[in-house]
């Protein structure tokens, strides 16, 4: 059974605030949550609506209804399982191979599947704006597919950042040269814009050199490429000779 104070807890962790305050972040579904599990995440509790999870020590286990389920659940149609997790300290940045950076994405999905991709594609790091959504969003989370487990995410002041690096920095624009005639470094930052703006002008003067996805349309009326699929297109290319 699940109590009241545990259901306001678990309902507040949707909120940044309360992550923040409480230190915790929840997860839905099986795969997402044995993978968290695997990981180093620390589990505080794991709500399940039939027997699962047997290496999970009873204690930390609590059986509830499908009912109780859909009161703490983010989704519209819970899965059968939430898990509550400490929120770990951010490790040191690992300056070295392909860095991915974030200039103020705000959508849960796209980061959610840029995590995925870098784990995918063998990117330990990403640096997020300030004002990049929370790793932690349930949302991100659940987009994630538990790669958020190996992929070393970090949020701080980009533009500082950028200004104090020695690795070459790649921005992705519109009018940049053609990726695929470009000269791509397995070392180096690639900085992906916000949904709307894309790459702010503070964080365009970092970029050492620009590169764009060109379109082959003949009309060539497309505005742009979503964020997430320009990122699967870029670390695809960035990959290919490695």
């Amino acid at each position: 059974m699940v109590s009241k104070n545990q259901i306001k807890l678990i309902t507040g962790l949707v909120q940044k605030k309360y992550r923040k305050q409480h230190q915790l972040f929840f997860a839905e579904g099986v795969k997402v949550i044995e993978e968290l599990l695997q990981s180093n995440f620390e589990l505080e509790q794991v709500f399940h609506t039939k027997p699962m999870f047997q290496n999970v020590a009873e204690f930390k286990k609590v059986l509830i209804s499908d009912s109780e389920l859909k009161k703490i659940s983010a989704l519209t149609t819970p899965n059968d399982c939430l898990a509550v997790f400490r929120i770990p300290q951010e490790k040191s940045i690992q300056n070295k191979g392909l860095i991915l950076a974030l200039d103020d994405i705000r959508d849960p999905g796209n980061l959610g599947t840029i995590i995925r991709l870098c784990d995918w594609f063998g990117i330990n790091q990403i640096i997020c704006s300030e004002q990049t959504v929370d790793i932690y969003n349930p949302k991100v989370v659940q987009a994630t597919m538990g790669s958020i487990a190996r992929v070393n995410i970090s949020y701080l002041n980009l533009e500082s950042y950028l200004s104090a690096t020695k690795m070459p920095v790649f921005g992705t624009f519109m009018e940049g040269e053609n990726i695929y005639k470009s000269q791509l470094s397995q070392d180096g930052i690639i900085v992906f814009g916000n949904e709307a703006n894309g790459i702010s002008k503070e964080i365009e003067d970092k970029v050492t050199q620009k590169i764009t996805i060109p379109r082959f349309g003949n009309l060539q009326l497309t505005e742009s490429l979503n964020v997430a699929t320009a990122t699967a297109v870029v670390l695809s290319e960035f990959r290919r000779n490695s």
